[in-house]
């Protein structure tokens, strides 16, 4: 069993989580994440093109490059990985580690625990209710935009009418060939300044509408939109479909609580600025932590990282330093620095 017990496991693996890993490493603790979702990166995968500028010392940067980035940082010390995986329960039967229940059915062990699952827990795109839609899924049929080039000169169907949909339809209608954007109510529900911008930018807004059918080869080809007042439906040819209908939270974790955590609302842990939760030995960082003076930034999921896995360190070990030497002159880079700087 005791191979099995890890110093800290990381529950999320989006910007907190990751860098909380990191950090752990860097304090010499066996780390490992565990994530819901089918890759590393968390809800930033759901903006991959928006750039990003408040990050210190950065230039602006896109939210996919910052992905890519954060991954290799948080994987420098090769803490494991647990992908497709929602934690259900943690429970402490024995006084020296948490025991963590999935959904798998699997079982994890740790000394200590962060939690890193983001405000509200993990988020799933909304799925056009289509049979045969999951077909053109990472083809020419997307729930984020993976990247504008490929909008180039494209004709864009694009459905749902809130703040993310009319978003999208004005930043890719510069290089877009043509773009509609339809919406199953009366009104756009986005801000009016938007969709004026959407009216300037061209863009054809089609009101009581919704996709009732996709069709095509190894592409989506033709799209079926019918009026929901009149049931009057057409076939229409586009290049790309791009659907923006919400997003699912789930939090099975906080469900049960069975450890007795201190919540807001159900989705957010109550914790200090450190944070230390009212459960020794869990921690928390990043969107889900609530306290006075949170910064719903990454930036302040950085720092509240550090915070998680310093504490989480002198949990564990009493003796250890409360906080780790700066890397500029921390020995754990020695090697690493010397192939960077020869």
């Amino acid at each position: 069993m005791s191979q099995n017990i890890y110093d800290v496991t990381v529950i999320g693996g989006g910007p907190a989580g990751l860098f909380s890993a990191f950090y752990a490493g860097l304090r010499e603790m066996k780390t490992k994440i565990i994530d819901g979702q089918e890759k590393l990166g968390g809800k930033v995968h759901l903006y991959p093109q928006k750039m990003i500028w408040d990050i210190g010392g950065t230039e602006p940067i896109a939210a996919g490059q910052l992905i890519e980035k954060s991954i290799a940082q948080g994987l420098t010390f090769e803490p494991d990985v647990v992908l497709n995986t929602i934690v259900t329960n943690i429970q402490k039967d024995n006084d020296d580690y948490f025991t963590i229940t999935t959904s798998t059915g699997e079982e994890h062990y740790s000394k200590s625990v962060i939690i890193t699952i983001g405000g509200g827990g993990m988020i799933k795109p909304v799925k056009l209710n289509i049979d045969n839609a999951h077909l053109f899924e990472n083809k020419n049929l997307h729930y984020a935009v993976p990247d504008i080039e490929r909008f180039i000169d494209k004709k864009i169907l694009i459905t749902g009418g809130s703040y993310s949909a009319v978003d999208w339809a004005n930043d890719l209608s510069p290089i877009a060939r043509e773009i509609h954007i339809i919406y199953r109510g009366d009104d756009l529900t986005a801000h009016e300044a938007d969709v004026s911008r959407l009216k300037k930018n061209g863009v054809e807004i089609m009101t009581q509408s919704v996709v009732t059918g996709v069709s095509g080869g190894d592409r989506m080809e033709l799209v079926e939109i019918t009026n929901n007042q009149t049931g009057e439906a057409s076939t229409h040819a586009y290049d790309e479909l791009i659907v923006n209908h919400g997003y699912d939270q789930e939090n099975l974790l906080f469900r049960e609580n069975k450890l007795g955590l201190n919540l807001e609302n159900d989705f957010f842990v109550k914790a200090a600025p450190t944070g230390i939760t009212n459960v020794p030995g869990i921690f928390a960082a990043g969107d889900c932590i609530r306290y006075t003076g949170k910064v719903n930034l990454i930036a302040g999921a950085y720092a509240d990282a550090v915070n998680a896995v310093n504490n989480a360190k002198t949990h564990i070990d009493p003796k250890a330093d409360q906080f780790a030497m700066v890397s500029s002159h921390n020995q754990r880079f020695k090697s690493k620095n010397q192939k960077l700087m020869y």
